[in-house]
């Protein structure tokens, strides 16, 4: 199976979704895009597992490795060859446990740890965890030495909790594996490339018999390529039949599909070389970039890539020259009924966009400065455009140039105007976040961006779409550490990175305890900025914020932070949040007693508490309000005329008395 499970869609002729569920659209993209545009993606939610699962073919050694990771608190390593599907049966080795609900009834975790990049939170796994740790990057001896110091960190801590995970090794590194992984450590094998292709086309709903696949040419390919070529290649036959330009018989689409995984990048370097001018290889270029847009766009964003580099246009006026449609035939560009342009030959653009960014590595700045302007032309959707960031990030990152892709992020995003985000900065964020091996780069540089000094408005909304739509998923810690850079700051943004960040807690009983401990910690240790950590923990201890049922302990220590300094205006409406719950509810009177504790029996805060009840109760007594606001008063009396061992100990929860 594939690593990644990639599929790249060609030629289509309007949005493309090959993957379950509905498209939504968020700040002008859908959180599905990139299933859409066929970008590899890192995520391990459900639903991408379950999609993953559709189209896995276990590989030799995967039922050694099942059996190996029955019991909780197991730790296996696999070791195979690159291009076997060593990170897809990681993915499903974990998915394949079973039950994902944990002892509490709470959902369990399934995350990849980082394996370089500083990770700003503990671990803290819990029962019935599920963890991936991909090593296989490694570049070399120091980096995987790093790699096995966290594996021994976690693979203690996953044992201890009775939690599981699986490790991915690379390849070519076992003189360097140290010799207490070998019991855990087993070797898959390389599945059968032909099972592979069939249950890919098989998912796609293509018709076929097994014997359409034994040609020589597919044998060939399915006996020596990657797992993710070999998705590729199924997905080349689902894009020729789609696009109704390559017949009418599943031969004809695998004829296709096979010439655009073996030939096209011969023909692109044979038609280069012939194509010798500035405006001819520009337009390749362009095209292959802007492809399925409309002509007259291509024609602008080809005078725009001109001037980028330099090239000085001809001293005769246009109608002088050869014009663009005999420019285009001469390209094999094709015009279609709609006026978009496209090659005549299935994934021909995909090739020139990579031929041109590995051999020409002296104009790669001037791309991207080239990008960031074209991107915004009039006459592109937001299809469009997601479609030439993404063309454009792959390759950049294909010839490790992160900092290209995230430069146009930040203008982008700086360039912003309104309150959405910019459809381009977002999408170019997510690609990044999402890339096998430059995903930790993008989220050291967002971590840096959200840390730093001043942020557009622009770049603190795409920072934040980010983390809760993408980062939220993969690295859920790591997304809330950067929200809450983010929630201090001033202004609107700021404000909607907070309630970003309060809704990425209130999914998560786990996050939202780890939060209150985040937020308590910086009141502590930043004395004099601690007030807009204090007021996002006032916010999150709101009634309506808590988990049902409230985690009592965990709400105790934060109440007692507040209740421990200044502002005290905080204080009214969360206490008044809790009565009212009280009042509605019966099951959550227990706030009272826990609220009343967190004041550690200190005189002025009963006082105040009592004030604030008092009010709350109001003049016309209502019964419940009444009832609620006489327990209250009941629990502050107990606690203000207690015996002196118990003052400050706070009633006893239910949690704590287990």
């Amino acid at each position: 199976m594939t690593e990644q499970d990639r599929v790249t869609v060609n030629d289509p002729h309007g949005p493309v979704n090959n993957g379950p569920g509905p498209q939504n659209v968020f700040y002008g993209v859908g959180k599905d895009w990139m299933i859409r545009k066929g970008v590899e993606s890192l995520r391990i939610v459900r639903e991408d597992r379950v999609r993953l699962a559709d189209r896995f073919v276990p590989p030799v050694g995967y039922r050694v490795a099942a059996d190996r990771l029955e019991k909780p608190g197991s730790v296996v390593l696999l070791e195979a060859p690159p291009g076997s599907g060593r990170r897809a049966a990681a993915i499903m080795l974990l998915h394949g446990i079973g039950e994902e609900r944990g002892a509490d009834g709470e959902g369990v975790r399934f995350e990849e740890l980082p394996a370089t990049d500083k990770d700003e939170t503990p671990l803290a796994p819990g029962e019935g965890d599920r963890f991936l740790l991909d090593l296989s990057r490694s570049a070399d001896e120091e980096a995987y030495a790093e790699g096995q110091c966290r594996l021994a960190v976690y693979r203690s801590q996953v044992q201890e909790a009775g939690a599981y995970m699986v490790v991915v090794l690379p390849s070519g590194m076992e003189h360097a594996h140290s010799p207490d992984l070998e019991p855990h450590t087993v070797t898959l094998g390389r599945p059968r490339g032909v099972a592979v292709v069939t249950r890919h086309l098989r998912m796609d709903r293509m018709a076929f018999r097994s014997a359409d696949l034994g040609s020589a040419d597919v044998q060939r390919l399915c006996d020596r390529s990657p797992m993710r070529e070999l998705a590729r290649l199924a997905g080349l036959v689902k894009a020729a039949r789609d696009s109704g330009r390559f017949g009418t018989d599943f031969a004809g689409w695998l004829d296709q599909a096979i010439h655009a995984v073996t030939d096209r990048a011969g023909e692109v370097g044979r038609q280069v070389a012939t194509v010798r001018t500035a405006p001819e290889r520009a337009l390749l270029l362009a095209t292959a970039v802007f492809e399925e847009t409309r002509a007259d766009t291509v024609y602008e964003a080809w005078n725009g890539l001109m001037k980028t580099v330099g090239h000085e246009e001809e001293a005769t006026t246009e109608l002088a020259r050869t014009d663009f449609g005999e420019r285009l035939a001469a390209l094999g560009i094709e015009r279609d009924p709609d006026g978009r342009l496209r090659f005549e030959r299935l994934a021909y653009a995909d090739a020139v966009r990579t031929y041109f960014w590995a051999n020409f590595p002296g104009v790669r700045g001037d791309l991207k400065d080239w990008i960031g302007q074209a991107a915004g032309l009039r006459g592109l959707t937001t299809d469009d455009r997601v479609n030439i960031v993404v063309r454009f990030g792959e390759r950049s990152l294909a010839v490790g140039r992160p900092d290209h892709l995230f430069d146009l992020v930040v203008r982008w995003a700086d360039r912003a105007t309104g309150v959405s985000c910019d459809p381009r900065a977002v999408a170019a964020l997510e690609l990044g976040l999402s890339h096998e091996r430059f995903g930790g780069w993008f989220r050291r540089r967002m971590y840096e961006c959200a840390r730093s000094g001043p942020l557009s408005d622009g770049l603190t909304r795409v920072l934040t779409t980010a983390c809760l739509r993408n980062l939220g998923a993969t690295h859920p810690d790591q997304a809330m550490v950067r929200l809450h850079y983010l929630a201090v700051r001033k202004g609107e943004a700021a404000r909607e990175a907070r309630e970003a960040l309060l809704d990425l807690a209130g999914r998560d009983r786990r996050l939202y305890r780890l939060l209150i401990n985040r937020l308590r910690n910086r009141t502590r240790r930043e004395t004099s900025r601690a007030e807009p950590h204090l007021r996002l923990l006032t916010v999150l201890l709101m009634s309506e914020r808590a988990p049902d049922p409230p985690p009592w302990p965990d709400l105790s220590r934060g109440w007692g932070t507040i209740f421990s300094q200044p502002p005290t205006e905080l204080w009214n409406p969360l206490v008044s949040s809790w009565l009212n719950a009280a009042a509605r509810d019966g099951t959550r009177e227990m706030a009272l007693g826990v609220m009343v504790g967190a004041t550690r029996g200190r005189t002025a805060a009963l006082h105040r508490l009592y004030t604030i009840a008092c009010d709350w109760a109001g003049t016309a007594r209502h019964p419940s309000r009444a009832a609620v606001a006489a327990l209250f008063w009941q629990h502050i009396d107990h606690a203000q005329f207690a015996p002196t061992e118990r003052a400050g100990a706070g009633p006893r929860t239910t949690e704590e008395e287990r």
